[in-house]
């Protein structure tokens, strides 16, 4: 056991524990902490029939299980662990801290105890694609990856397997970064716009929460930033360490910039070309700039040769311009991970022809207005379904260059209807995208598992 884990678990010696939500971080983490001897009360707002098994697993090694509307109650805990998805100001949570509890979470807990080296991913769009990049090329390198956060394995029980010149590689949430008081070694910030306003109060608190994630950073640290959006570009001053800078808009004098035919690397006064823009296998400007977040942050570690043979054969993530099949002429993709106007945007300018573009979901309080002439310029049929429909087709109707059928707009209450119909209106060469610009959890328990429907209707159809 590492030395950080023995000392962290030393201080829950004695200490009454709560943890709130038995999903997929929190699992293993009440799993580990009960097996290392931990009094530990798990608490969730379903039923004890959702659990099965599990439940009794639990149990079995001495848990308390507090399930139901009543989770809440009685929270006199000596540490709380929060689920990312709820506040921290609760008012049992703020009850529970006034009488001494500490509050935590997950995240925070694998912050005390990673022993080894630590990169970290958060922004409005591009967090996924670009933390994957960053993964892959350390891989590349020999390196051993722990891939983490929102993506890949909840970390904190894996540290034990961690060793110093190991990597953990983090995929972070606003929700997740909201509380934390460390910061990684190495920091990006992909880019920031309105998001989450439905658990935010505020655009302000939003970006307040982003900001954690080089806030407690040391001065040899690393923050790489995007120069082209407002927002980041006016963290810069702010930083507590090393700052570097990527853009997409031309040069730099200090870090990673394209020119709009290749991208190159910018230092000490002297610039060196990357790779080129037509060499990169996945396709759309945005991915170009995932990839020089990625090299910003670690392309001084792994070496321009192994930046340059990552961006030639990577292709891409699960749920992110995904392509699924040909049917009769007709290329279906899933984009389900697109789940704001931003990231749809992107995926709509990735193809150089007119979509079908399937949108709409949950509804995170954003406004749609600058998805609806993106939808002009680049759909010829619109398939909306979920809460946000009737948003996306005011905001299409609205744009400048919006005429009546151009494009035309359906509307379904049923997914899978909405998808078939999409099917129903391609011709030969058509291209048909699931890209919601919305949450999933008007329907799905997240967007991997929309993904998946989505796949799964496609993948039928005759």
């Amino acid at each position: 056991m590492n030395i950080k884990m023995s000392e962290y678990l030393e201080k829950l010696k004695g200490k009454r524990i709560a943890v709130i939500g038995i999903g997929i971080s929190n699992t293993p983490l009440i799993r580990f902490l009960l097996m290392n001897g931990c009094a530990v009360t798990a608490c969730d707002r379903k039923p004890r029939s959702h659990f099965g098994g599990l439940a009794v697993g639990f149990e079995e090694l001495g848990a308390e299980l507090r399930l139901g509307e009543d989770y809440l109650d009685g929270l006199d805990h000596d540490i709380i662990f929060r689920t990312p998805g709820m506040r921290p100001d609760v008012p049992q949570l703020l009850e529970a801290a006034s009488r001494g509890a500490e509050i935590t979470s997950e995240m925070e807990a694998f912050f005390e105890v990673c022993p080894c080296n630590m990169v970290a991913v958060t922004g409005s769009d591009g967090k996924t694609t670009t933390t994957t990049i960053i993964s892959e090329l350390l891989k590349a390198s020999g390196r051993r990856v722990y891939l983490g956060g929102n993506i890949g394995a909840p970390l904190f029980s894996l540290a034990n397997s961690m060793e110093k010149d190991d990597w953990a590689v983090l995929e972070l949430s606003s929700f997740q970064l909201m509380t934390m008081k460390k910061s990684p070694h190495i920091a990006v910030v992909t880019n920031l716009s309105p998001n989450h306003l439905d658990y935010h109060r505020s655009m302000e608190e939003y970006i307040e929460a982003k900001e954690n994630i080089f806030l407690h950073q040391h001065g040899d640290d690393l923050l790489v930033l995007n120069a082209c959006n407002e927002i980041t570009g006016s963290f810069k001053s702010k930083a507590p360490g090393r700052v570097s800078m990527f853009s997409i808009k031309g040069a730099l004098k200090e870090g990673v910039f394209f020119d709009g035919s290749a991208v190159y690397r910018a230092e000490g006064g002297r610039t060196r070309e990357i790779i080129k823009a037509e060499d990169i296998r996945l396709p759309g400007l945005h991915n170009i700039e995932n990839f020089m977040a990625a090299f910003a942050a670690v392309g001084d570690i792994v070496g321009d040769d192994i930046c340059r043979k990552v961006a030639m054969e990577f292709a891409g993530v699960e749920h992110r311009i995904e392509f699924v099949r040909t049917l009769r002429g007709v290329s279906y993709y899933n984009d389900s991970i697109a789940s704001s106007p931003s990231r749809t945007i992107a995926g709509l300018r990735s193809f150089k022809k007119k979509v079908i573009l399937i949108a709409g979901g949950y509804d995170k309080n954003i406004s749609y207005d600058v998805l609806g002439p993106e939808i002009v310029r680049h759909v010829k049929t619109l398939v909306l379904t979920g809460k946000t429909a009737a948003k996306i087709r005011a905001a299409t109707e609205k744009a400048p260059e919006y005429r009546e059928g151009s494009p035309a707009i359906l509307e379904f209450d049923d997914f899978e209807e909405a998808v078939r119909a999409a099917a129903s209106v391609a011709k030969e060469g058509d291209i048909v995208i699931l890209s919601p610009a919305s949450a999933s959890f008007d329907r799905f328990k997240n967007f991997e598992e929309r993904g998946e429907t989505f796949k799964k209707i496609v993948n039928e159809l005759e």
